[in-house]
């Protein structure tokens, strides 16, 4: 089946055929980006058959992860190849310096008063919270306390380590620097205890390795989020989560309008059914785990809180300070961390 993109390149390459972009335009449609891997498959079961029966749109699902989201749309140079992004903080900061996303209507979102204060702003609205902090085997090492004592024994031999390239690497890696003296714009000190113990750690792989190296018993304590420690406790692993002494981790994930998108109407009514009671109950199940953000979703059992209110006082980063520095990390990690 062509999918509505294909259509819209159809008619550029035929020199904008007059009839194509109506079929292109068609009522009942909307392109969004969705990150690959569990977001793709939870977004298939979950939220592409909720629109469909609520509003009879068809979602057409995109997976690319945010930095190729935000490549993409500036190459597209005002025609944008999806109507809707999903971006962590990293990303989001760049994409609206590029200008982007067209601001959000609110009330156009019905289910925007059920998102706690701080989850909606003149940009996209937050449909996924994540916690940070550290994972670790039950079975095979005590539970640590904090970041200093990942370079210890008996967890440094066990431990597994990834880079910059994900949101919770990059958290990660600014909160070591910082138990060492480090700053959030200053991640030398996490490198150089690194370096330190390079010889010790049980392993160093890319982001979505790890998971896979913790199942298979190749590492016993890694930095993660709340949903990977779930999604691994439902395969029947033994790990469970620590939220570090000086804090957990928190951050959003955002969905926004393409400046220029082609579906805008359908592009509210996906949003807002994302925010929506009934998709974000069901997103918090196994085996996808979500942190729900809808004030009416139950917090699942699997969180290290209570209520949402209590990220209230969790650590966050200032994702301005940190976009200019962080491609400059990434090659440095790859660099000097690499075994």
């Amino acid at each position: 089946m062509f999918s509505r993109r294909r259509l819209l390149a159809g008619a550029t390459a035929l020199g904008g055929a007059s009839f194509l972009p109506s079929i292109a335009h068609a009522k009942g449609s909307v392109a969004a980006a969705i990150y690959p891997g569990t977001w793709e498959e939870a977004f298939r079961a979950i939220v592409v058959p909720a629109l469909k029966k609520k509003d009879s749109v068809d979602l057409e699902l995109q997976p690319l992860f945010a930095v190729d989201q935000v490549a993409k749309a500036k190459a597209a140079r005002g025609a944008p190849p999806f109507d809707a992004f999903v971006l962590d903080p990293g990303p989001r900061i760049t994409a609206i310096q590029d200008g982007l996303f067209d601001k959000i209507d609110i009330k156009k979102i019905s289910n925007a008063s059920k998102l706690p204060a701080g989850l909606v702003d003149e940009w996209g609205i937050g449909v996924n919270a994540q916690v940070v902090g550290i994972a670790y085997n039950p079975k095979k090492v005590p539970a640590p306390k904090g970041w200093k004592d990942l370079f210890s024994d008996p967890w440094v031999s066990r431990l597994g380590i990834t880079g910059f390239q994900t949101t919770f690497g990059t958290v990660s890696l600014i909160e070591i620097a910082k138990v060492f003296g480090g700053s959030e714009t200053n991640i030398e000190p996490a490198l150089v205890e690194l370096k330190k113990v390079l010889p010790k750690i049980a392993a160093v792989g890319q982001p979505a390795a790890m998971p896979g190296l913790f199942q298979q018993g190749q590492c016993d304590v890694i930095y993660t989020n709340t949903q990977t420690v779930a999604t691994l406790k439902g395969r029947g692993v033994d790990i469970e989560f620590v939220k570090p002494e000086t804090g957990a981790i928190t951050f959003l994930t955002t969905l926004h309008i393409a400046k220029g998108a082609a579906d805008v109407e359908n592009a509210y009514k996906y949003l807002d059914i994302v925010a929506g009671k009934d998709v974000q109950e069901a997103l918090t199940k196994p085996p996808y785990n979500f942190i729900p953000v809808n004030k009416d979703v139950p917090v699942p059992a699997y969180l290290p809180m209570k209520s949402l209110d209590e990220m209230s006082s969790y650590v966050r980063h200032d994702w301005a300070k940190i976009n200019p520095l962080r491609a400059g990390w990434i090659e440095k990690f790859n660099k000097e961390m690499a075994k």
